[in-house]
């Protein structure tokens, strides 16, 4: 089998399927965690709903006739974040009720083995290892999975770059220093770069100003142990 990646097409997860008894129950849920509605086409009898996770390159649908009439069905839909413990804070401020954190006695996802589920972070707290979980009103399982860093055999390379021009990244370096100012007047010394650059990223990925700003002291607070004054 050939892993020649170099002529290998491209092949993107796009969307998950599944079954809900209730339509307009679901998509509440489901915009109550602040994912995006893409779609919601109604003919006759069929109905279908397109939502996609915050930052997400995939997402899910479900509806009306779309999949055989089976609600709960899907099983361990799987949640890449980078802080599991403020993505389950931000999901029981949304009245989610969601799981303790915990870790699979055999690794991830290791269900062969009695009582896989152990309370509490990965012992030697490695990416992949530590996860919580929650449910939709159908019961179908979605599992919160902590990924910090990644292999560089799971980064695919890539040749497209963000179109941005000059004058749109000095207005955005611009935006990025009058945020850091406040921080700077209230936080204790630091490399302004180690700010900039989880700001700059979030602002890249779609985050609002103040959402992006949150993100870059987060990260000060957990990477640098940079606080208030």
């Amino acid at each position: 089998m050939s892993s020649d990646r170099v002529n290998s097409p491209n092949m993107k997860l796009e969307v998950v399927v599944f079954s809900v008894s209730d339509v307009d129950r679901a998509k509440a849920f489901y915009e109550n965690l602040g994912w995006r509605l893409d779609i919601d086409v109604v003919d006759g009898d069929f109905r279908g709903v397109q939502m996609t996770p915050y930052n997400s390159e995939a997402s899910i649908i479900f509806g009306k006739k779309v999949t055989p009439n089976n609600p709960g069905s899907a099983h361990s839909l799987v949640l890449a974040v980078e802080d599991l413990d403020s993505a389950r804070e931000d999901l029981i401020a949304r009245s989610v009720n969601v799981s303790e954190v915990f870790h699979y006695a055999g690794g991830p996802f290791n269900n062969a083995v009695e009582n896989s589920s152990i309370p509490g972070r990965d012992p030697q707290g490695r990416s992949y290892f530590s996860f919580a979980s929650f449910e939709d009103p159908d019961g179908n399982l979605w599992l919160l999975q902590e990924i910090q860093t990644r292999p560089g055999s799971c980064v695919w390379n890539s040749t497209r770059a963000r179109d941005m021009n000059i004058a749109t990244l000095a207005n955005l370096l611009g935006e990025t220093a009058e945020y850091h100012d406040r921080y700077e007047k209230t936080h204790a010394e630091h490399h302004w770069w180690d700010w900039y650059a989880p700001y700059l990223s979030a602002r890249q990925n779609g985050s609002s100003p103040e959402e992006s700003a949150a993100a870059a002291d987060r990260y000060m607070e957990k990477v640098f142990h940079v606080l208030s004054r």
